[in-house]
């Protein structure tokens, strides 16, 4: 390849950073952007939903509580204790539930803290800015439809029609907002403590309906049906919430986005570059592009292939980590936000072999077809 010419005109880093910052981040201006969907009233009624399926059952709960352990076999102390258990968990599922509302996921074009070294002396030109080797259609590259550069696992969201640090999902359920780099942990953490709420509720109501079988006369003839109500809804929300908080736990000790984790050919975007000649995909393949048998090798591997898995230990603390004087009270109360920028992340050391393999077999598999 012959080399470069010496660019026209070139622009330093820091001046990249401060044009970057000015233009495209404006926190006003993202609020009033004409383009961006307006939520309507009903955006907010999964909302309302959320929140009255976690408050509906403490009536029947605390009437079972009174009746059951205070009139029944008048042991105050075990009643204090389900009661300041359940009321804690439940005033923490409403705090990193607000969080989740209130805070923004991820503004995927924020400035970015600078770290103070000198780096006026980098600079890039302009005309290198537009070889093909900086396609901006490639990873962390550009986003078209924001038109904003992209970050590493930064995805653009269809709903809310905009870019998300490492954006997990779109989520209805809780005011119709995305899940991404800072509310991530809280989102976990509400879920956790939803599950771990209705396992509990669903624990004490089974143990009160188990003596009322024994006890007929000893209790109040309403009380079992307040009994059978909790241990029904509290075992149905222990299985359905504490299912897809168990799934986020495992994405969390892999190093995945719930978007990485369902999107097999999300892959071919971090290929590395294929022969120029031999095969007829594209570079990077195309999902369109793909044969039946090429399909079928991407989703083999996407099994195999996790990208940013550095060890459970550091994949939880890229979510949980904290490096401040007690960060861990902060964590348990309402989750927080990750640490990091949201911008860079370790790879697995292994990544680029394996992906090198899977450009190979690809690349075999056309050349064969």
């Amino acid at each position: 390849m012959p080399p470069r010419r010496s660019p026209l005109l070139t622009f330093s880093d820091m001046e990249l950073q401060s044009a970057e910052s000015s233009i495209v981040f404006n926190p006003k201006t993202l609020l009033d952007d004409p383009d961006m969907p307006k939520k309507r009233w009903y955006h907010y009624l999964p909302l309302c939903a959320t929140i009255f399926l976690i408050l509906s059952p403490h009536p029947s709960l605390l009437y079972v509580l009174v009746d059951f352990h205070l009139q029944t076999l008048h042991q105050p102390v075990v009643f204090m204790t389900h009661l300041l258990v359940t009321y804690t968990l439940t005033f923490m599922a409403f705090s990193s539930l607000i969080i989740c509302l209130a805070r923004d996921p991820g503004p995927a074009n924020a400035p970015s803290r600078l770290d103070g070294t000198d780096r006026e002396g980098e600079d890039i030109g302009l005309t290198e800015a537009l070889m093909p080797d900086n396609d901006f259609s490639a990873p962390e590259k550009w986003c078209r439809k924001c038109w904003a550069p992209r970050a590493e696992r930064t995805h653009h969201c269809s709903i809310c029609n905009r870019c998300v640090l490492k954006m997990d999902h779109h989520c209805p359920w809780i005011g119709a907002k995305c899940i991404g780099h800072r509310t991530y942990p809280a989102f976990v953490h509400f879920l956790c403590c939803v599950s771990l709420l209705a396992t509990y509720v669903a624990i004490i109501a089974i143990h009160a309906l188990w003596f009322a079988f024994n006890n007929p006369f000893a209790v109040h003839e309403f009380t079992p049906v307040h009994e059978l109500g909790l241990a029904f809804t509290g075992a149905v929300f222990s299985l359905v919430v504490g299912s897809f908080a168990a799934y986020h736990l495992y994405l969390i000790s892999t190093n995945q986005t719930t978007l990485e984790n369902i999107a097999p050919f999300m892959l071919l975007r971090h290929l590395p570059p294929l022969p120029r000649s031999g095969h007829s995909l594209s570079d990077p393949p195309l999902e369109a592009e793909l044969s039946y048998i090429q399909r079928r090798i991407v989703r083999g591997a996407h099994g195999r292939i996790l990208l940013y898995d550095v060890g459970w230990r550091r994949n939880w603390a890229q979510v949980f980590g904290w490096n401040r004087k007690h960060g861990l009270l902060y964590r348990l109360w309402c989750g927080g936000a990750s640490s990091g920028d949201g911008k860079t992340f370790p790879r697995n050391p292994r990544s680029e072999e394996m992906l090198s393999k899977l450009a190979r077999e690809l690349t075999k598999a056309d050349s064969n077809p």
